[in-house]
């Protein structure tokens, strides 16, 4: 019995470790892929709020990554199945992605703040130089 438990063991041992997908030839190296797709989470969010834009202009958002990474479309479908074939690589390549993007996205909460708070305090500033030239006669509130 202890044979046979043993052997099933072995079986699925051998069986999780052999490849779905064989490595491609012109396979895009892990960190060009993490590079493509934080490029493209991003080229699909700004496709949702200024989609009508890329469309005006003949932008294709595929067509646009396959030129800047130097790639094309069926080097890109074999590489994304490889990886994907590979649970825990494909796992620490979208960890990345996703850990980019919340740098990325941290930067972006912190412009927006600092830009805000230089509007407020500019405007605050406004306001004192306001205040600070008035005169009584300018007020309609006659002083006393």
């Amino acid at each position: 019995m202890k044979k046979l438990l043993f052997l099933l063991v072995f079986l699925m041992v051998v069986s999780c470790a052999e490849k779905v997908v064989e490595e491609p030839d012109n396979l895009i190296p892990k960190e060009k892929m993490v590079d493509i797709l934080h490029d493209l989470a991003i080229l699909n969010a700004t496709k949702t709020t200024i989609g009508a834009k890329l469309d005006e202009s003949g932008i294709d958002i595929m067509e646009f990554l396959y030129k800047k990474y130097q790639i094309d479309s069926t080097q890109f479908s074999e590489s994304d199945l490889y990886y994907a074939s590979l649970p825990l690589e494909y796992q620490t390549i979208y960890t990345e992605v996703e850990t980019r993007l919340d740098k990325r996205q941290k930067a972006m909460e912190e412009a927006t703040e600092k830009k805000n708070d230089s509007i407020r305090k500019a405007n605050e500033k406004r306001s004192d130089s306001i205040r600070s030239t008035k005169t009584p006669k300018d007020s309609i509130i006659p002083e006393p």
